[in-house]
């Protein structure tokens, strides 16, 4: 398979990544290794082997009843945070607004 720079302009977009005229040439060379090492890959036979989703295949998830125990008085909750508003925490801004 060969990678074309408008197929890579085009896979730019959809992942929202930038680059340069003088990184398009790397890109490209980068990009088609890896689509040559995927194609070496599907030449492998791998007629009975088993999947592995995980290394560890006696691995298991540790799990407990959930119970309910006896919660902290709100105040004492709000008193421990560095900053409140309106019996709320008070966090710094994530998301900024659009402008």
């Amino acid at each position: 398979m060969s990678l074309s720079k408008e197929t890579l302009k085009n896979l730019a977009q959809l992942c929202r990544i930038r680059y340069t005229e003088d990184e398009e040439e790397a890109l490209l060379k980068d990009l088609q290794s890896i689509l040559n090492y995927m194609e070496e890959l599907k030449q492998i036979d791998t007629t009975g082997v088993k999947a592995c989703n995980h290394v560890l295949e006696e691995i298991s998830n540790v799990t407990r009843e959930d119970v309910i125990g006896q919660t902290m008085p709100r105040q004492v909750f709000l008193d421990n945070s560095p900053s409140q508003i309106s019996g709320m925490i008070r966090v710094p801004l994530v998301i900024k607004p659009k402008s």
